[in-house]
């Protein structure tokens, strides 16, 4: 059994004590709670190191002379308690997780963390089951007890403890995958953001009524299509093990939430993603350009390109919001669309490619480049996306240009963060599609909403 530094014990019970203050989200109300987080992070920036507080810092962060990760907590909390302004009980709940949740697993996973996460060696299943638990604990406590504030009555235990428990998962998952960036910022948003549409679940009906025969009928029917197609890829070499495995998983939460029509999206941006890579793969493969593994994608690719899609299919048929979650559904899958045609087709075909941050020419491949061909691929294949969500009746002639216009600008940030953060080795290539393809959905999710269509 290892044992935990005293350096580190004392960060962990400084980042779970800080917690505490979670409890008084609700009574301060947003204006209170956003001063007193401000307040936190000024201090932390200004006079925290100068009064012992350096203590708390790693011995890379003293090298380093400063440590991110005190000032990213409360920032963090900021964010948090802006962005859910209206649900403050939210705030306080993924406060929990990071508090608890996070301190836990790290003292646990040092002590107990023998066995290793097969895709993180860093992590332990030790630490990210603790970060379940106490993760769960953390935030079912604090929403139930904020919700006293600001939702009376709108929460049943049951109902707190299913979403508490989901969004620590998700969180869980989140944190364990290997990344540059400092978790303290990026888990928390992504799980206040999933937590919130967890809680939308339980308004209405709308719940209820999806778990009813038709949706375990889509269950099954989308099981049965997906091992076949999984299958059939495996053996085209399209996937790996780990992609079919993945692929069959999320096909079946996708048939399963928007039916043969979010399926017909979905297969169309695997056919286009799998045609672009294949097409000229020996000329890119001899500029070491192409994808390896002679182009089959793994689980990582399928949870990057289709995770945040798959969500997006569930919300649509356990939540009030169909349309809303439907074109972010078509935005994601547009974007994943647009980065790879742009992607593949400007290795192959562009003539000249330009360093988006400065336009100068870079060769083909450089992380952050674009091309005039490229760029006009990826446009056609997002239109041919949201032209299909149009047909289908996913949403009208408006919702195609809103889905064309999130996929450019996903793709346009996608290349700002690919020349910045992963040029650096601060995100990898998976973490920068996820983000592209979670940018794309909320941005066709907010253009539908600021066209007043719904």
């Amino acid at each position: 059994m290892a044992r935990v530094s005293r350096g580190e014990l004392l960060r962990k019970v400084v980042h779970m004590s800080v917690g505490l203050f979670a409890f008084a989200v609700g009574y301060l109300g947003l204006w209170g709670s956003a001063a007193a987080a401000l307040t936190a992070l000024l201090f932390n920036v200004l006079l925290l190191p100068k009064l012992g507080g350096r203590a708390l810092w790693r011995r890379e962060e003293a090298e380093r002379g400063r440590s991110l990760g005190i000032v990213l907590y409360p920032l963090t909390v900021l964010l948090l308690i802006l962005a859910f302004h209206q649900r403050l009980e939210i705030a306080a709940a993924v406060w929990g997780i990071l508090a608890f949740g996070d301190g836990m697993a790290s003292l646990v996973g040092m002590t107990l963390g023998r066995k290793k996460l097969p895709w993180n060696p860093d992590k332990s299943w030790a630490g990210t089951f603790a970060y379940w638990i106490f993760g769960t604990a953390g935030a079912f406590v604090l929403l139930l007890w904020t919700a006293r504030w600001t939702a009376p009555g709108e929460y049943s235990w049951v109902f707190a403890l299913a979403v508490s428990a989901a969004a620590a998962v998700f969180a869980g998952f989140l944190e364990s995958f290997p990344q540059g960036l400092d978790d303290n910022l990026g888990v928390p948003l992504l799980t206040g953001l999933f937590l919130f549409c967890l809680v939308l679940t339980g308004e209405g009906t709308a719940l209820e009524e999806a778990f009813g025969t038709a949706l375990y009928w889509r269950i099954g029917v989308g099981a049965v299509i997906n091992l076949a197609l999984g299958a059939l890829a495996y053996r085209a070499r399209s996937v790996d093990v780990s992609g079919f495995v993945a692929g069959v998983v999320l096909g079946t939460l996708v048939y399963a939430g928007l039916d043969w029509r979010g399926y017909l999206l979905l297969l169309t941006f695997f056919v286009l993603g799998t045609g672009a890579t294949k097409l000229g793969y020996r000329r890119k493969a001899a500029k070491g350009l192409a994808q390896e593994k002679g182009g089959a994608r793994g689980a990582r690719h399928a949870l990057a390109n289709t995770g945040v899609a798959a969500v997006c299919a569930f919300f649509a048929v356990t939540t009030p919001y169909f349309e809303l979650f439907a074109i972010a559904f078509a935005g994601a899958f547009a974007t994943a669309a647009a980065d790879t045609l742009g992607s593949e087709i400007g290795q192959l075909w562009g003539r000249r490619t330009f360093l988006i941050t400065n336009l100068k020419p870079v060769p083909p491949g450089t992380e952050g480049a674009v091309s005039v061909e490229g760029t006009l691929a990826g446009i056609l294949g997002s239109l041919l996306i949201g032209a299909l969500g149009m047909l289908v009746g996913f949403f009208g002639w408006v919702g195609v240009a809103i889905v064309v216009a999130a996929a450019f600008i996903g793709t346009t940030l996608e290349s700002l963060v690919g020349a910045t953060l992963e040029k650096r080795g601060l995100l990898d290539n998976e973490a920068v599609n996820f983000l592209n393809t979670l940018i794309g959905a909320l941005l066709a999710a907010a253009g539908l909403a600021l066209t007043g269509v719904i």
